[in-house]
């Protein structure tokens, strides 16, 4: 295996994005090249004990930045970049959740979506312990004694490329080019696929989360930084309509809208024409696959965009990998960059 091309980037504060798209890239980075990066956690590193309240400490819209764009050399639109999280590390020794006001899926959400006419939710702020050497963190409720040892399963919630058609879109919006999609499936080992819209693909991540349980209900994970490395490699000629994610398991599609149902379809599409396309499968045969074997769970319930996500196990797939096989190469050449490397 040739030498791998190993980039590190860690932004300052004042680098740090809030968008997908009109942000002019940080970084050009070669197709094939593994990125060493640092990311902010959801609240900008503001929260940091139990008196700093979100709505006190952070200015809307700044929240949710973003590490990035990264211009990808030769990225154009009808292409797939392959984005293979090799891992995802807390990089402090606290994290932080919240309820905030309007938020969350068990609450008003304000005029523009979830319109009641209930006061929004206590606001409260729970830290959490990180323990990096026991792979831990520790729950402690606000109001009595109860706690838990919790097992961590750190992820990225938000990672995407810029929209088509001159588009601008929060970092807090989940959609086709991906954005804050919020799946634990996003995790070290697992390879993302992003159609590109335009020249340079313009990859950004972040919303690092030591764990979250899947519909994130309450709107707010684990928040944490994270140091994290990625492989970055691009896949000429051939389109991704929706993020799919690929782990040595299972294939998953992604799909994100409102209401919820149409999350789920668009996911459950893209299965199906995944597998189709992949496998030569006709579409109604294809259909009534997905139909016996998939698992659909919920990853947020709370963004402007809810997602879910459909998963395949490729136990039940013919042996013909997806994408060629990147998936496979990437998680060798992950392994050729941890032999060298610790």
């Amino acid at each position: 295996m040739p030498d791998l091309e190993v980039v590190t980037y860690r932004p300052e504060p004042t680098e740090l994005t809030w968008t997908f798209g009109g942000v002019p890239p940080i970084r050009t980075i070669r197709p094939g090249t593994v990125l060493q990066t640092w990311t902010e956690d959801a609240f900008g590193g503001k929260v940091r004990g139990p008196d700093d309240l979100v709505s006190r400490v952070i200015e809307f819209p700044y929240v949710n930045p973003q590490t990035g764009p990264f211009l990808i050399e030769g990225a154009e639109p009808g292409d797939t970049l392959a984005v293979h999280f090799v891992s995802i590390t807390p990089s402090r020794d606290i994290a932080a959740s919240s309820t905030i006001p309007f938020f969350g899926a068990l609450t008003g959400t304000g005029p523009t979506h979830t319109a009641t006419l209930q006061d929004p939710l206590e606001e409260r702020v729970w830290m959490y312990e990180v323990d990096a050497s026991a792979w831990t963190v520790t729950y402690a409720a606000s109001r009595g004694d109860f706690s838990v040892v919790l097992p961590m399963d750190p992820m990225h919630g938000t990672i995407g490329v810029a929209p088509g058609s001159f588009e601008a879109r929060s970092s807090l919006v989940p959609d086709a080019y991906g954005g804050n999609m919020d799946t634990p499936e996003m995790r070290a080992g697992a390879t993302c696929y992003l159609g590109v819209n335009v020249e340079g693909a313009l990859l950004s991540l972040g919303d690092g989360h030591c764990r979250q349980g899947e519909g994130e209900s309450c709107g707010v994970a684990v928040e944490a930084a994270m140091d994290t490395v990625i492989i970055v490699d691009l896949i000429k000629g051939v389109p991704t309509p929706w993020p799919r994610i690929e782990s040595d398991d299972y294939l998953i599609s992604t799909g994100s809208a409102r209401p919820l149902e149409d999350a789920f379809r668009i996911s459950q599409v893209d299965m199906i024409g995944w597998l189709a396309d992949a496998y030569r499968l006709d579409r109604l045969d294809a259909y009534q696959f997905v139909t016996q074997v998939c698992e659909a769970p919920v990853a947020n319930v709370c963004d402007p965009n809810y997602t879910f996500v459909t998963k395949v196990a490729k136990r039940y797939l013919p042996s013909a990998p997806a994408y060629g096989g990147i998936h496979a190469m990437l998680r060798e050449q992950a392994a050729a960059y941890r032999a060298d490397h610790t």
